[in-house]
C-alpha cells in the first residue's frame, strides 16, 4: 500500500480510524475509550489485554473489530485443561509415516485469547515467543507467523479461584492493559433496546492487512520533539522506587516499576494518538492520554499501597 506522501498518508489513516470506529459503534454502544486503545494497540503493533467483569462485551468488541478488518481471526478459549500444544500445533504422522506440523489457532492475524488467567502458565506462555518474535518454535522448527499478528486477551478481574495471574514477563508484552468500566445508564438503555430486538447490524470491512502494515510503518516515522521524548522516559524512571526521578509516592507505595518497553511504548502509542486526531506530531498530552493503560500492569504495589487502598491508577495520576 503506497501513498504519495506521508502527509497524505497520516490523513488516510485518521479517516480510516473514523471508519472503523463507524462500524463497530453499530454493534458496541459506548466504550469509546476502550475502542481508542484498541485501535491505537492495532496501528501500533501491539497486543491488548482487556480486563472487566462478565457481561461488558470484552469478547463481542475484539469480534466486532475482527469483522471491520479484512484479517484472518481465531477464538481460543482458554481453560485449565488447554496444552501448548492446542494453542501452537504440533507435529503428526501423515499417510506416509512422515512428520508433518499441523498449524494450531495461533495462525492467523487477530487472536482472541479469551479469559486468558484461566489457563496455567505452561500453557500462557506458549504465547510468548509468538508475541514478541512473531513465530513458533515446535519441535526445535522455527515457524513464522503472518503479518499483522495481534494478540487481543481478555481477563476477568472478580473470580479469583481457579485462576493464574499472568507471568510479569507475559504482561510486559501487552502495550495496554484496558479496563472496562460498567456502561452509564443511557448507554445499558441503548444496549438493551439494541440487543433485543429481532435485528443484526452488518458490520463491512473497512481495511485491509496491507493498509495496516502501512500505517504501522507511518506512526514510526512520525517525527517527535525531544522533550516529549524526555518527558515520557522521565515518567517511566519516576515509577522505579530506587531511581534518581522516583518520587515520594513511588518510594512509599511501589515496589518494582515499569521496564525500558514502557517507555518504548507510551511513544508509539503517543504518535498514533496524535495522528488519529489530526496532528502530525506528538505532544506531551498524548504521552498522558496513553500512560494509564501502558504503566498500570508494569508497576507493582507494595504491601502499604494494597492496605491503604492505593490502586495504581492513583499512583498514575500522580507521577503524571
Amino acid at each position: 500500500m503506497k501513498f504519495s506522501s506521508d502527509v497524505a498518508a497520516a490523513e488516510a489513516l485518521k479517516e480510516s480510524y473514523e471508519k472503523l470506529r463507524t462500524e463497530i459503534g453499530k454493534v458496541i454502544v459506548g466504550q469509546d475509550e476502550t475502542v481508542r486503545l484498541l485501535l491505537t494497540a492495532i496501528f501500533c503493533q501491539g497486543h491488548c489485554l482487556l480486563v472487566g467483569v462478565p457481561g461488558l462485551a470484552k469478547t463481542l468488541l475484539i469480534q466486532t473489530i475482527s469483522n471491520a478488518l479484512d484479517l484472518s481471526f481465531n477464538r481460543i478459549q482458554f481453560t485449565p485443561d488447554l496444552m501448548p500444544s492446542d494453542i501452537l500445533g504440533s507435529e503428526t504422522l501423515d499417510n506416509e509415516r512422515n512428520f508433518r506440523f499441523v498449524r494450531g489457532p495461533v495462525f492467523a492475524n487477530i487472536i482472541l485469547a479469551d479469559e486468558i488467567n484461566r489457563t496455567p502458565p505452561k500453557t500462557q506462555s506458549a504465547l510468548l515467543e509468538a508475541m514478541q518474535e512473531y513465530a513458533v518454535t515446535v519441535s526445535g522448527q522455527k515457524h513464522a507467523l503472518s503479518r499483522p499478528f495481534f494478540v487481543l486477551a481478555t481477563q476477568n478481574p472478580i473470580e479469583q479461584e481457579g485462576t493464574y495471574p499472568l507471568p510479569e514477563a507475559q504482561l510486559d508484552r501487552f502495550m495496554f492493559m484496558v479496563t472496562l468500566d460498567y456502561p452509564s445508564f443511557q448507554e445499558e438503555l441503548n444496549i438493551v433496546k439494541a440487543t433485543t430486538a429481532d435485528s443484526k447490524p452488518t458490520v463491512n470491512k473497512v481495511i485491509s492487512g496491507a493498509e495496516i502494515e502501512a500505517f504501522q510503518h507511518l506512526v514510526r516515522r512520525v517525527p517527535v520533539a525531544d522533550n516529549v521524548v524526555e518527558y515520557a522516559v522521565k515518567l517511566v524512571h519516576k515509577t522505579r522506587p530506587n531511581g534518581e526521578f522516583a518520587s515520594a509516592d513511588t518510594k512509599s507505595y511501589l515496589e518494582w516499576g515499569a521496564g525500558p518497553r514502557a517507555s518504548q511504548n507510551l511513544i508509539l502509542a503517543a504518535k498514533c494518538n496524535a495522528l488519529i486526531n489530526g496532528k502530525y506530531s506528538p505532544d506531551i498530552e498524548d504521552v498522558k492520554a496513553v500512560a494509564a493503560p501502558i504503566l498500570r500492569h508494569r508497576i507493582v504495589r507494595n504491601f502499604r499501597a494494597e492496605a491503604e487502598g492505593i490502586s495504581s491508577n492513583e499512583i498514575i495520576k500522580r507521577l503524571v
